[in-house]
């Protein structure tokens, strides 16, 4: 499926979407690419899984704006394979240093560069220590499989916890 049909696809499913987030944050290893950075040098060619570019698209022409939070001790060539997949201007804001620290760092940074509350930020990681400790903070978090990446289903389902989270409890008075 063509990064037009798959950004075609993943707007119909945010018009169906009750509520939207007013952030979307990635990661990028093995999340929107199938590789580690830190594995590759600055004149390697990267690649994005196969439905990464058509959601960005997707959510860029929606007016919901992304950011990246990758943990990295080459953040120089995150940003070079960036470039090369011309995705530097997607992004509102990007959190890529580090290896050691924790996503929850990055998340602080990201909510004091933007604004916006975590509650209303949708987070996909593919790594399970990452999607506990950002959930904790109150930002729905979708843990995507490995060698899948961010795709449409995982979109949907982002999209539907995210407004799940989103609906106000009614309380019983009586």
């Amino acid at each position: 499926m063509g990064d037009e049909l798959v950004k075609a696809e993943a707007l119909q499913i945010l018009d169906r979407s009750q509520v939207l987030p007013r952030l979307v944050v990635f990661d990028l290893d093995h999340t929107i690419w199938p590789l580690y950075c830190d594995c590759y040098s600055i004149s390697d060619s990267p690649i994005l899984f196969r439905h990464a570019k058509g959601i960005m698209c997707a959510l860029k022409e929606k007016g919901i704006d992304m950011a990246i939070a990758s943990r990295s001790s080459t953040p120089d060539i995150a940003n070079a394979f960036l470039d090369k997949l011309e995705l530097q201007s997607m992004f509102v804001t990007k959190e890529i240093y580090d290896s050691w620290t924790h996503k929850t760092e990055h998340f602080q940074r990201i909510q004091m560069t933007t604004g916006i509350p975590y509650e209303s930020m949708l987070f996909f990681d593919d790594e399970y220590r990452n999607f506990d400790s950002v959930s904790k903070m109150g930002v729905t978090s979708i843990l995507v499989e490995w060698d899948r990446g961010v795709n449409l289903d995982m979109l949907k389902l982002g999209l539907d916890n995210f407004a799940a989270s989103s609906t106000p409890v009614a309380t019983l008075n009586g």
